[in-house]
């Protein structure tokens, strides 16, 4: 698995951005959102029930990303029109606001080192890219466990101070001068 201080991979994948059939793919890579942070998250597959929660919780917060310059992508390996169907029928994913990457060759995943073999799915993976493209954050769960994406916030609050951040800062906080 890719970790802290590597360059996140190239990749060109189609994700979902909006409902309206005429506008709801687009081509996404690693050079999109320039000059900003990027969080990734993958989620295991589309029409399940953990996934749909931390989605949501995702798209709830996704203001205060954008606030703090982050671009909020989630994935997994189903395809761009199985997300679609899945936004179209979820009432808490119809108006998310970040896109879902469709990995269906399985590249980026491997990639990154997050396919689960027995499953052929994505794990529950977070990264934290920096402007520059590098892995800064990375956290995985297993299939069952929910990750919380307040902490995801806070990590990426802490990494954007250039300071050491004691255990359980949070922003505004006093950070640590030594």
């Amino acid at each position: 698995m890719l970790s802290v201080g590597e360059k996140f991979p190239n990749f060109e994948l189609t994700a979902t951005v909006d409902l309206d059939p005429k506008k709801a793919f687009e081509t996404i890579t690693e050079a999109s959102y320039p000059g900003k942070w990027k969080v990734y998250f993958f989620w295991p597959m589309d029409f399940t029930f953990v996934c749909p929660t931390e989605i949501a919780a995702f798209g709830a917060i996704n203001k205060q990303f954008a606030e703090r310059g982050a671009q909020v992508l989630g994935g997994s390996t189903d395809s761009q029109f199985v997300h679609l169907a899945w936004r179209e029928h979820h009432p808490q994913l119809k108006n998310l606001p970040f896109p879902m990457l469709a990995d269906v060759k399985h590249d980026l995943a491997e990639q990154l080192g997050i396919l689960d073999l027995k499953a052929g799915v994505c794990l529950r993976a977070t990264f934290i890219v920096d402007p520059e493209g590098v892995i800064r954050f990375v956290s995985v769960n297993d299939l069952p466990v929910g990750r919380n994406p307040e902490e995801v916030l806070r990590v990426l609050d802490a990494l954007q101070t250039g300071e050491l951040c004691p255990c359980n800062w949070q922003k505004g906080e006093e950070t640590l001068h030594v």
